[in-house]
């Protein structure tokens, strides 16, 4: 006897159709975040574009506006943003490593692009998907620049902070309890090291109590 077929469920299967047809209707993000620059809205949305944002979206290109003019679109190059330009004085910016772009946009403008991101002077050592690719904020470094932006002097890190003053009241008791013993008054100081310690410690303790009775459900 031949190997007899399963039937599909009619539900599931209207299901997995309906499903299909909303992903292939969903609109493409060269459709949602099309820009009307004369009335400083999106078409697709109707959505009214902040004040504030007016200058940036005149003056400054999208990523990928700036990609589909290089060689490879820009595979290799490095981008930054104007935010970070004037927050940081460290470095940062994106080197780009892949590109998948969507050919259908107008002009090519919009897509996906990955690559390894320097934030403030520190490489991320992961490739991660570049977000925020449609807002105007981006700018190109151009290539004889690179190295002059990359290079700058690490400023150090602070100490971790060891002795905190106790709060008012506290502080107070202590002192109070140091003159009711006849003791040298000395300003206290909470150590928040020891602190650190007795919590880890104690971690450490709960957990090896919980693997040894087991977690109650």
């Amino acid at each position: 006897m031949g190997r007899q077929k399963k039937l599909r469920n009619i539900a599931e299967m209207a299901r997995k159709i309906r499903a299909y047809r909303e992903l292939k209707n969903r609109p493409k993000e060269s459709q949602r975040y099309a820009m009307d620059y004369e009335n400083m809205t999106r078409p697709f949305t109707g959505k009214k574009m902040p004040v504030l944002a007016w200058e940036d979206i005149k003056c400054e290109k999208r990523l990928f506006t700036l990609l589909a003019g290089l060689r490879s679109f820009g595979i290799g190059r490095m981008v930054t943003k104007k935010s970070w330009m004037e927050q940081f004085d460290e470095p940062c910016y994106w080197t780009i490593t892949k590109v998948k772009v969507d050919y259908t946009a107008e002009n090519m403008d919009h897509g996906q692009a990955w690559g390894y991101l320097t934030y403030r002077g520190k490489t991320v050592s992961e490739e991660h998907e570049i977000s925020k690719v449609m807002y105007h904020d981006w700018r190109l470094i151009p290539k004889h620049e690179e190295e002059n932006f990359k290079n700058f002097v690490p400023v150090p890190e602070p100490e971790p902070v060891r002795f905190l003053p106790y709060p008012p009241l506290l502080r107070a008791i202590i002192l109070a309890e140091l003159q009711k013993e006849g003791k040298p008054l000395t300003e206290p100081m909470l150590d928040i090291g020891r602190i650190l310690a007795y919590n880890k410690e104690l971690k450490n303790e709960l957990t090896v109590r919980r693997a040894k009775t087991g977690t109650p459900v």
